[in-house]
């Protein structure tokens, strides 16, 4: 990989194959990292016969010494890593009454836990101008009684990345999450390529006018 890298942590066939593409059009590697090996491979296979550079690796985010290991190695082959977006979350149908503690605590360490470790093995290998980015939802405002978990890892993942561009923002490095305020779907106003169309024009932002967080309420 000799153009900028991206990492895409939880990279799936929606908005993570979105943002690869929008991404890899502007000239980066997409690095891809999710936990099905067979769907990970058939992403990554399709999107080189796109004509991108792709590597990806099969990893379970909440083994840390394994995200990490795959983030650094991305990293170490490139040499260097302009871009990590973080994508993933825990889906429990749970409301707050049958959740159990350890459930919520899984729950965000997949959602939330993950973007540390992430961000952690990335850092070594970004530099001023570099960028974090991660999928939120409005359920950090709003939370879905039926599933728990999710507003809470998507409050925790805001309030996460806000600490971390605070932090980052030391060495020219920004971070925002991207609060989706509606359901991802094809062909509507929360097309998984428009929502990458927001993500990338926002990750593009000068400093002065940077944003911890950007709302997405549909676009044309």
């Amino acid at each position: 990989m000799t153009n900028p890298v991206i990492v895409v942590v939880g990279a799936g066939p929606g908005l993570g194959a979105a943002i690869a593409r929008r991404f890899g059009r502007a000239g980066y590697d997409p690095a891809l990292i999710a936990r099905s090996p067979d769907k990970l491979a058939e992403l990554g296979t399709q999107l080189q016969s796109e004509g991108l550079t792709t590597g990806w690796s099969a990893v379970d985010v909440t083994d840390d010494e394994e995200l990490r290991t795959a983030v650094a190695r991305f990293g170490g082959h490139a040499g260097s890593i302009s871009h990590l977006h973080f994508n993933p979350s825990a889906f429990r149908q749970a409301d707050a009454l049958q959740l159990t503690p350890d459930e919520l605590l899984a729950d965000l360490h997949l959602g939330v836990g993950a973007l540390l470790t992430a961000v952690q093995a990335a850092r070594p290998f970004m530099s001023a101008g570099a960028r974090v980015t991660a999928t939120g939802g409005a359920t950090a405002d709003r939370p879905w009684a039926a599933a728990a978990s999710l507003g809470v890892q998507k409050a925790a993942l805001r309030n996460l990345v806000t600490a971390l561009d605070a932090t980052l923002s030391q060495d020219g490095i920004r971070a925002l999450s991207l609060t989706i305020d509606g359901t991802i779907k094809a062909d509507t106003a929360f097309d998984p390529d428009l929502i990458a169309d927001t993500l990338y024009e926002a990750s593009t932002t000068e400093n002065e006018f940077w944003q911890s967080e950007i709302r997405y309420s549909g676009r044309d």
